[in-house]
């Protein structure tokens, strides 16, 4: 298998461009669940589908170290080439290490114009211009909708497709109207898509539910296989 097989057998392809085979430059997109049913690795499969179409990803890791966040991306790899037999797992490895920046914030310090500080002091040198920012570990339930707002600006202003996690908790039933849980619940019109992920009863997998999408590149309630051993979604 070649690398463009990787992008054309991707099954997060449905989120890349629309029906009409546009590509989707801005976005607010949100990953939500609750603790340990596979945000991150969502998070990860996304930047790696951007980066497979030959765009820079930042990766935003608020409250966990580098190297962490750098073996989530070894483990989807190994997952994902060791299952489809590609033949130069090398070309995709220079091509993440090459188009992919992560930076790790502490909880207390991440706010947009922090970000944007640093993030500009790359695209200025013209050293790193990311079309996808990946921002995991942001804390919903200590945040004012002021503060989502004005990533969204952000999203504007430097034509970026921007995606949250988001955790959710068994004892909250909250949901809004479109089937955002809280935290989230009252923030859902500020992104554009919201995907979550729950566990599926009817058979041994999670599965990925696609609760909102505005960008035109999915209907609402399409839902999506989840391997709950390596996280890889799995079909559309």
């Amino acid at each position: 298998m070649q690398k463009q097989d990787l992008v054309d057998k991707n099954p997060l392809k449905i989120l890349a461009q629309t029906k009409e085979g546009k590509p989707v430059s801005k976005r607010m997109g949100l990953v939500t669940a609750r603790a340990g049913l596979g945000k991150t690795a969502i998070l990860v499969q996304i930047a790696l589908d951007s980066i497979l179409r030959d765009n820079q990803v930042l990766h935003v890791s608020i409250g966990q170290r580098l190297e962490k966040t750098k073996a989530w991306y070894d483990d989807i790899i190994k997952d994902i080439t060791e299952g489809v037999k590609l033949a130069n797992t090398a070309e995709l490895m220079a091509d993440v290490l090459k188009n992919r920046l992560i930076m790790t914030f502490k909880e207390s310090e991440f706010t947009r114009p922090k970000l944007e500080e640093r993030l500009n002091d790359l695209v200025y040198q013209n050293i790193f211009r990311p079309s996808c920012l990946v921002i995991d570990g942001y804390d919903f339930g200590d945040s004012s909708r002021e503060a989502l707002a004005d990533f969204r600006e952000l999203m504007e202003a430097m034509d970026l497709q921007i995606w949250f996690s988001a955790v959710s908790h068994r004892d909250d039933d909250r949901v809004s109207e479109a089937g955002v849980p809280a935290p989230c619940h009252t923030l859902d019109d500020l992104f554009d898509t919201v995907v979550v992920i729950k566990p599926e009863t009817a058979k041994p997998n999670l599965s990925l539910n696609i609760v909102k999408d505005e960008t035109g590149c999915v209907e609402k309630g399409k839902v999506l296989d989840l391997d709950p051993a390596t996280y890889l979604v799995k079909s559309t």
